[in-house]
């Protein structure tokens, strides 16, 4: 048996929520860690953009990448960084979970393309439907076929990586889950968002969606809880401490 203590579940810091959303409910990791709530491995927050150095790809029990308002077709040097990285963690077959930009950030990093979506953002609550592949994903068998998720996002998955499976898709989103390998998922929604978070951000960036012709007040009132979506930061950390303990027991 190994004697070394677990190897952390690192969240990946690519953004920060929006100054008035902090001061009230705090930022992106730190609802992700609540929804993740593990109980056996050290939680790591690394932030790249800040000049946080990432931990080798062999000294980590799983990942979870956040989202950003940030653009992934801008190639910003900490992204193109964190994208080499987790190609290299991905390799080593490590549990990983990209959130949103996260998401995009994973497809590019494996040879899939991400940028602007040809039809715009899609924002507030939207329904997911799981596709055929999902029925027996580690991550997302079991869901109901159609499920509530919180989503915000101008940019996509445009192409994804040779081999990737699509998993889940929405009226306007192609691409909302997909995995690569065995335990390498990216979610285009956001798990970690709660209805408050959601109808916050709807009414921060009001502005911003009546110049892409979308009706915030309309947006807000469709706003709705979205448990099914939420637990799956769970599921993700039940499936990295059960190969972490594995590990340690080989």
């Amino acid at each position: 048996m190994h004697s070394t203590p677990p190897y952390p579940l690192v969240i990946v810091k690519l953004g920060d929520t929006h100054d008035a959303l902090r001061e009230r409910r705090g930022d992106f990791e730190h609802w992700i860690a609540d929804g993740l709530g593990t109980q056996t491995l050290p939680l790591a927050v690394v932030d790249p953009r800040r000049g946080d150095t990432l931990p080798a790809p062999d000294q980590v029990a799983g990942v979870v990448v956040t989202g950003s308002h940030a653009m992934v077709s801008h190639r910003e040097p900490w992204s193109e960084t964190t994208a080499a990285w987790l190609a290299d963690v991905v390799a080593r077959e490590t549990p990983v979970l990209g959130i949103c930009y996260g998401h995009q950030l994973l497809a590019h990093a494996l040879g899939g393309e991400a940028g602007n979506h040809p039809q715009g953002p899609e924002v507030g609550t939207v329904t997911v439907t799981l596709d055929a592949a999902a029925a027996d994903d580690a991550l997302l068998g079991g869901l109901p076929a159609q499920f509530p998720a919180q989503a915000i996002h101008w940019q996509s998955a445009l192409r994804l990586p040779e081999g990737a499976v699509r998993l889940a898709h929405s009226a306007h989103e192609p691409v909302h889950a997909f995995r690569v390998g065995a335990q390498a998922w990216g979610l285009q929604f956001h798990p970690e968002f709660d209805a408050e978070t959601m109808g916050g951000y709807i009414e921060l960036l009001a502005r911003d969606l009546a110049s892409d012709e979308l009706d915030a007040a309309a947006l807000r009132e469709g706003v709705r809880p979205t448990g099914a979506a939420a637990g799956l930061l769970g599921r993700f950390a039940r499936i990295v401490e059960t190969k972490a303990q594995a590990q340690q027991s080989a």
